[in-house]
């Protein structure tokens, strides 16, 4: 594996042990070139996922990208970083056990908002609002309004 902090060819992997929810591999590397340490992580992956957008493109799964829009809507809420971890690793399994490869942008936001209202529903609130463009605050008040009634 290549360094990040030189592009070294060629590191070393000093520890291995399988992460928290053992739904990964975490590998402490050093770099003989620059002497940095740094830790990477080894995920199984099913297929290949793609992602349909509203506007008709065609973008490739970006696991980080799912976990970063769930990291802001939990910010500054009682949700750790390992809940956070379980759920994108959830949601990205439940995808790569579908049949299509091809995944409609809508369908990855209502299973982010699914795991977020049993998790924190100001969380799921937030999400809610940059998913379902919100626009005005009667946008909030309907939505919270169909809260009380489920």
């Amino acid at each position: 594996m290549r360094c990040p902090f030189c592009g070294h060819e060629e590191t070393q992997v000093k520890d291995s042990r399988p992460s928290e929810d053992g739904a990964s591999i975490r590998r402490r590397r050093f770099c003989p070139g620059c002497g940095n340490r740094f830790t990477t992580f080894e995920r199984v992956q099913l297929k290949e996922l793609w992602v349909l957008k509203t506007d008709g493109r065609r973008v490739p799964f970006d696991r980080d990208k799912l976990a970063k829009s769930i990291r802001i809507a939990c910010r500054k809420r009682p949700v750790d970083d390992e809940r956070i971890e379980r759920i994108v690793n959830g949601i990205q399994r439940r995808l790569e056990m579908e049949t299509e490869a091809e995944i409609p942008s809508r369908r990855i936001g209502e299973a982010v908002m699914e795991a977020l209202r049993t998790v924190d529903e100001v969380a799921y609130v937030r999400f809610a609002s940059v998913y379902r463009n919100f626009s005005e605050a009667k946008d909030f008040q309907a939505f919270l309004g169909s809260l009380d009634q489920v």
